[in-house]
């Protein structure tokens, strides 16, 4: 199946929609209730997404059939709109069965990559500014 195709593109954005919302929602909610000191929403999200997108790969990979369709909309769609850490947990955790070694320098550069690039860029913008 083409993964272009209409009714997919359309899964994964009423999916994205929803988890949006979702994350959107879980921030002013853990807001009201623990308050701004931390990101609580963040926390929230990301730990809710990885335990979520854990449980799914580990019933896939333990035999659950589960149709191309169903793995955009929920994967994709939903965990990949509330949070994109569901997403690298998974990844990590699916490196780690092959090989350990890949999925430590794979965190190892995703967190300096994504953090350094941040870095560099905040100082950019606060230059622009």
């Amino acid at each position: 199946m083409n993964p272009f195709s209409p009714h997919l593109l359309a899964l994964v954005a009423i999916g994205g929609a929803g988890g949006s919302l979702l994350r959107y929602a879980t921030g002013i909610w853990c807001a009201g209730w623990f308050g701004t000191a931390l990101p609580w929403g963040t926390l929230a999200v990301n730990v809710a997404g990885s335990a979520v997108i854990g449980l799914l790969g580990g019933l896939m990979l333990g035999g659950l059939a589960v149709s191309q369709e169903a793995r955009v909309l929920l994967i994709t769609g939903i965990l990949g709109g509330f949070t994109t850490f569901s997403a690298f947990s998974l990844d990590i955790g699916t490196l780690a069965l092959r090989s350990p070694a890949l999925a430590l320098g794979y965190l190892a550069l995703t967190l300096l990559g994504g953090l350094g690039a941040f870095a560099l860029c905040f100082a950019f913008g606060r230059v622009l500014a």
